[in-house]
């Protein structure tokens, strides 16, 4: 390899492992550039809060430049990626030069999976982005107004019905929350109906929701949604999905708010690259994370379909992708220093954990699994943990005891709307 001044590493993907990757390769003195479609790194996995008022979207983005300014030879670029030539050694992107590189690091995410029937998208929005939780946060807010203005209460129904497709964590948590936003925040803010009457039906194909949890913890969580007035229903995968509703297991629920929960897909990243790839787009690495006859490009993070030494899949979770990240750094600074190969990528299982509204959650750790309150903090104190800055971690903290206590979330703004009567928004 050429000297680590001459060296271009580019990133692609400015999220947890792009920017873990950047972290650990900045201090070699190596040219680094770092290029992403959007101008902030995003804390996803609280991308949930802002969709349902609990969280303003600048407690859980920052500026990407801003998380990598005190490195002089890292250069961040806002561009969409639109395809790799390996053979040129360059990124293509739209409407701007191609940019060559070295060594490339591919963190692109995922994106929404409908199965083969995408025409569902604009009726059953997903949550990846701040654009995704603020059109979502419009259209639960929406939808209490809209039912304020429908005087006969079968017509306003649908509007006070939220369906939920996926029991997943995001779908679950989701759910918990629009049912504590109805059953409490809202509570007394409206004269021609009561909140309190909203339905939240959670749906999931599975014989269970949160599959990735063991069967007790699922139980729990079933329960604990239960208590909080969530309908759940399960093994009825949904067969169409349109603007009044969705259908299931020969069932048609009227419901004017449908939200997607249910799947994810890999950016296009194997297409760019010609690798081979799993059901869900993920390519297929090798043991060191590069792609298989090209050991100058790895890919990282959602984008790679990677086996823990277990033989099972490394879930698509934020510490998965800062460990690949950083240990693909590695990698990279080994070859450079003219070192032996690290040995195969292996995965540290931090543990699963899920939210059920503001005072229950599950975690599992492997050797200990807990539940309730106790479970609640310390998912609470781990996703702090994980938060950017300690502004941002004093904030969401402050944001969170205040509706542990109140049970008020005060970022219940619908922007972004059209003008006009409620009846003309989203």
């Amino acid at each position: 390899m050429t000297a680590a001044a001459d060296h271009h590493v580019v990133i692609v993907g400015a999220g947890f492992g792009g920017l873990e990757a950047a972290r650990h390769l900045a201090p070699t003195g190596l040219r680094i550039t770092v290029i992403d479609r959007r101008n902030h790194h995003l804390f996803q996995p609280l991308l949930y809060q802002v969709a349902t008022a609990s969280l303003p979207t600048s407690e859980i983005a920052w500026p990407a430049r801003s998380l990598l300014r005190r490195y002089k030879n890292v250069t961040t670029l806002l561009g969409t990626v639109v395809g790799i030539d390996k053979a040129g050694k360059t990124v293509l992107l739209e409407g701007e030069q191609p940019i060559a590189f070295d060594t490339l690091i591919v963190a692109t995410g995922a994106r929404h999976a409908y199965f083969g029937r995408d025409e569902w998208e604009p009726y059953a929005p997903g949550l990846k982005t701040l654009e995704d939780a603020t059109r979502i946060r419009r259209r639960i807010l929406s939808a209490f107004e809209q039912a304020e203005w429908e005087p006969d209460e079968a017509a306003r129904a649908p509007f006070l019905t939220f369906a939920i497709i996926g029991a997943g964590p995001t779908g679950v948590e989701l759910a918990g929350t629009i049912a504590e936003l109805a059953h409490d925040t809202l509570r007394g803010d409206f004269r021609n109906f009561d909140t309190r009457s909203a339905r939240v039906v959670l749906i999931e194909a599975g014989p269970r929701i949160l599959a990735g949890f063991t069967p007790d913890l699922s139980a729990y969580a079933e329960r604990a949604l239960a208590r909080l007035g969530v309908e759940i229903r399960l093994g009825h995968p949904v067969s169409q999905c349109g603007p009044d509703g969705v259908e299931l297991g020969g069932e048609f629920l009227a419901a004017k708010t449908i939200l997607w929960a249910a799947g994810v897909a890999a950016s296009p990243a194997a297409e760019w690259l010609g690798a081979p790839a799993d059901r869900a787009g993920r390519v297929r690495v090798e043991p060191d994370l590069s792609v298989p006859g090209d050991p100058a490009i790895f890919v990282i993070g959602d984008t790679a379909a990677v086996e823990g030494a277990d033989g099972k899949p490394v879930p698509g979770v934020a510490p998965a992708a800062k460990q690949e990240g950083g240990y693909v750094a590695g990698v990279i600074k080994a070859r450079l220093a003219g070192k032996a190969p690290l040995p195969p990528f292996a995965y540290k299982n931090a543990g699963n954990l899920a939210t059920i509204g503001k005072r229950a959650a599950i975690v599992d750790f492997g050797w200990i699994k807990l539940r309730g309150r106790l479970a609640w903090w310390i998912w609470g104190v781990a996703h702090i943990f994980f938060l950017i800055g300690l502004r941002n971690r004093i904030a969401v903290s402050l944001n969170w005891l205040w509706i542990y206590f109140t049970g008020h979330r005060s970022a219940r703004l619908i922007t972004q709307g059209n003008t006009g009567t409620p009846r003309q928004t989203e």
